[in-house]
């Protein structure tokens, strides 16, 4: 059985998350408890996480691609253009575009 234990009041709303405890010791001080189940967040696929990875870097350049004498200005137009295309491409989402140098 559980170790940890959420203690509720006599509506049912939580008063406590977490108390270790065996349940001996929770029957004897709490009127109200129940095991505690972790909850799990929703998986998130290697696409999504391509894509938040493809975001960033695309906001991380927003900036630096419009100055027209950044040192790196064309090869940042043409990571952007392929940060951009790379979703629709064969090698979504194992191979990400690289910027030149």
């Amino acid at each position: 059985m559980s170790n940890v234990w959420v203690v509720k009041d006599a509506d049912g709303n939580v008063t406590n998350v977490g108390i270790k405890a065996d349940e001996a010791f929770m029957e004897a001080n709490f009127e109200y408890y129940e095991a505690y189940v972790a909850t799990v967040g929703p998986e998130i696929s290697d696409a999504e996480l391509a894509r938040e990875w493809r975001d960033a870097e695309l906001a991380k350049t927003d900036t630096l691609h419009l100055l027209d004498d950044h040192p790196n200005a064309a090869n940042l137009t043409t990571y952007r253009a392929a940060l951009r295309a790379w979703p629709a491409s064969s090698d979504f989402p194992a191979t990400r575009p690289v910027l030149g140098t």
